[in-house]
């Protein structure tokens, strides 16, 4: 334990921290002040870890930021928001969040592959789910790009591009089925529209919220995944993307589920909503 950077030993109790004594916060200040804690205890770490260079390093580092990720959240959120639920990836599921008025969904490191390979493309999610009010705030946090998105200061949506070809971005390991068909038609639907004759072209992007960091930051233009997310996968990413302007297509989703399962979901800039509306099923 020692050995944990400075970061993960305060989230795991071993030292004091400036937080225990400060006053109460908001739900999204204190969203992203933790998520923020998490994402530099996970950059702290990697670059103390020395070198990743076979497959058992590599699996280790994961192990590692998944614990020291979790910890710092877990001890935060017990200490910060004693009273909610907590659904994480990295910790056991209960029944008894079903019935909780309060449940963070939370992702303490998202693209574990990513992280390990020393990728930019990870994130922390944090989300809070309200009974009646569903998703009420969200924070990704993209550590190694020093990026944050919150549902609090979500930065508006930007014109489409004109200097290049649209950018959706998809899974790394598994891109959808049929998406050359897909955009085939969707870039012909939009030039007939008169909006872009450059097209569509793939972004390969690992973390879900790196995936939609990418699209929040104008670097892209929309995000699809086939289905077979969990909520803490999407909860979080979309939420904060749904709050900038962009539009989440696909079924309702409902979160606090049991099983957590999330998607399909396709989320695009919303001048780009018809074309796909019209050929994404």
């Amino acid at each position: 334990m020692t050995g944990l950077p400075r970061a993960a030993r305060r989230g795991a109790g071993l030292e004091p921290a400036a937080w225990q004594d400060s006053p109460v916060q908001t739900d999204a200040a204190f969203a992203a002040e933790i998520a923020r804690e998490a994402g530099n205890a996970l950059l702290e770490l990697r670059a103390g870890f020395g070198p990743v260079d076979s497959e058992e390093r590599r699996l280790a580092l994961k192990d590692a930021g998944d614990e020291v990720a979790q910890g710092l959240l877990s001890q935060r959120l017990t200490a910060g928001r004693p009273g909610d639920a907590v659904l994480s990836e990295e910790a056991v599921d209960s029944d008894a969040r079903l019935s909780a008025d309060r449940v963070w969904i939370i992702d303490p490191l998202d693209g574990t592959d990513e992280y390990s390979q020393g990728r930019t493309d990870f994130a922390v999610h944090v989300a809070l789910w309200a009974r009646g009010l569903g998703l009420t705030d969200a924070v990704v946090d993209v550590p190694a790009l020093g990026e944050v998105w919150r549902t609090d200061a979500p930065r508006a949506v930007g014109p489409l591009p004109v200097h290049r070809a649209l950018r959706i971005v998809v899974s790394r390991s598994r891109p959808p089925a049929g998406l050359t068909r897909l955009l085939e038609d969707v870039s012909a639907d939009l030039a007939a529209a008169g909006i872009t004759e450059r097209g569509i072209e793939v972004a390969n992007v690992g973390s879900v919220g790196a995936k939609l960091g990418e699209v929040m930051a104008g670097r892209a233009e929309a995000y699809l995944h086939p289905g077979g997310l969990n909520e803490w996968d999407l909860a979080a990413p979309q939420a904060c993307a749904v709050a900038a302007g962009f539009v989440a297509l696909g079924p309702d989703q409902a979160f606090n589920q049991m099983p957590p399962k999330a998607g399909p979901v396709l989320i695009c800039h919303p001048a780009l909503v018809e074309a796909f509306t019209a050929n994404w099923r």
